[in-house]
């Protein structure tokens, strides 16, 4: 068990009803809000080496231009960085215990991504050395909330939150495990088996200081396009503690949404990038939502959004020759992968099987 003393206010809560407390918006008129949605940052050793340039840094532009230009134009923008960016100080690494170059964040900070998620099932590949560099990455980005790993016990409790327009944005994430990794102290990772009723509380504080509440799950079962009935009771579960938002990765295949009452789910957005093979890992997904938030606090989302995306790549991944880019569905073609269009439909479907409330297309 997750030290609680902090929480001991919070955890009398659960269960409760807990009406949202904010800060009241300087202005009389209602803020309005768009954001942007990523899925996994999966950076095998074939992606960095692409981005690699001759003087031995890393160049991330060519990859994921063509559909992260447009996160300039949201307030908020989301990504779950899977894999650790401990830098080249603890030595890169790819599968099966990944450690990724710090530019590719400041390549994802440059872009506009201030919300970053970073709990999740490898993020204790590099042990406590991976926590720390990565934290102290994350630390000295401006305006930017991360959650998931902590490298001091206190992070653990702290609520990351953001400030957009007067709109207090908090980011919670939590994981199902670390690929049997043992932390080396309890507090490093944000794991909610055994934990649920601290990260519930946790959600709850969060909703009370804050305007919108975003939270982060790594859940579901791998490469499954179907959502687990885990994930069905969790996403309501943290709907009543106060979630705004919930988006969901881990399966590397992209999964249904769902609105529960007024607060989206996605529950998995695919890859960002990665260089997986198999045609649905090499398919991810974009999303967008409009948040108005009115003097009184009241917050309401609406218009979600999604578009799919493709990684293309070419070469021989096991000499690590690659050219990868990450295409808008839009530019897939039959040369690249045959019967684009009919292929996108089937995602369509997917998408809506639980709730056809959701549109496609970012714009």
């Amino acid at each position: 068990m997750k030290p609680i003393a902090m929480f001991l206010l919070s955890l009398s809560l659960v269960g409760q009803s807990v009406m949202p407390m904010p800060e009241t918006l300087e202005t009389d008129d209602t803020v309005h809000l768009r954001m942007f949605i990523a899925g996994d940052a999966l950076l095998h050793e074939s992606v960095y080496t692409d981005a690699m340039k001759r003087d031995g840094t890393f160049d991330f532009h060519k990859q994921l231009d063509g559909i992260l230009d447009q996160v300039k134009d949201y307030d908020l923008a989301y990504y779950n960085q899977e894999t650790i960016l401990g830098g080249t100080a603890l030595g890169l690494s790819g599968y099966p215990t990944f450690n990724s170059p710090m530019e590719f964040g400041e390549y994802m900070v440059e872009k506009g991504f201030n919300l970053v998620s970073t709990a999740n099932n490898h993020c204790l590949d590099k042990g406590t050395a991976g926590i720390e560099a990565s934290r102290e990455f994350w630390n000295s980005q401006r305006n930017v909330a991360m959650d998931g790993t902590n490298a001091m016990e206190y992070e653990s409790h702290m609520v990351p939150s953001i400030k957009v327009k007067g709109v207090r944005v908090a980011l919670l994430s939590y994981t199902y495990g670390t690929n049997g990794v043992i932390e080396e102290n309890d507090w490093q990772v944000n794991d909610y088996p055994g934990n649920e009723k601290e990260m519930l509380a946790r959600v709850q504080k969060a909703r009370v200081e804050n305007d919108i509440v975003v939270v982060a799950m790594h859940w579901g079962t791998e490469y499954s396009h179907a959502v687990n009935d885990e994930q069905k009771t969790l996403a309501r579960k943290l709907v009543e503690a106060g979630a705004t938002i919930i988006i969901g990765n881990h399966p590397h295949a992209i999964q249904p949404f769902e609105w529960i009452g007024d607060v989206p789910v996605f529950y998995a957005m695919g890859n960002l990038v990665s260089t997986q093979i198999g045609e649905d890992r090499r398919t991810g997904m974009l999303g967008s939502l409009d948040i108005d938030v009115d003097h009184n606090g009241k917050v309401t989302v609406s218009n979600a959004r999604v578009a799919f995306t493709y990684v293309k790549y070419t070469g021989d991944l096991s000499v690590l020759r690659t050219d990868i880019e990450v295409l808008p569905f839009s530019r897939v073609t039959n040369a690249i992968l045959p019967n684009p269009r009919e292929y996108e439909q089937t995602f369509r479907d997917l998408m809506t099987s639980m709730d056809n409330k959701i549109s496609f297309g970012l714009k």
